[in-house]
């Protein structure tokens, strides 16, 4: 089994969130990805599953891939979007919503994976 370290585990989450959001709004000319529905038919849901292999990989404290994941994406939302940082706090709780199904999937995958180690 792959092993990376918790530095490589937050890179990973933080650059794929970053790309998720910069990636949609790109591809659908938006200046904020969730306003696509792309964002949320594809981008989210693969978000979900990076928490999830992320997770698998380090099952130790599985939510804070989910929420390295989705808090990267204001803050490159506030740096490409030119919207300045008036509304991070508000975007920052935002993301924080959006982070708990991702959240309770890394939790599951991380259970099920010390419990598959468990015998």
């Amino acid at each position: 089994m792959m092993k990376i370290s918790e530095a490589q585990g937050y890179t990973i989450a933080a650059i794929g969130g970053a790309v998720l959001w910069q990636g949609t709004a790109f591809a659908t000319g938006r200046r904020e990805a969730w306003d696509a529905s792309m964002y949320w038919v594809l981008a989210y849901p693969i978000g979900l599953v990076l928490a999830g292999v992320l997770a698998y990989l380090i099952p130790d404290r599985p939510w804070r891939w989910a929420l390295a994941m989705m808090w990267a994406q204001p803050v490159i939302m506030v740096i490409t979007s030119g919207s300045g940082f008036g509304l991070l706090p508000l975007g920052l709780i935002m993301f924080s919503f959006l982070a708990v199904p991702p959240i309770v999937v890394a939790t599951v995958v991380a259970a099920r994976r010390r419990k598959q180690e468990a015998g």
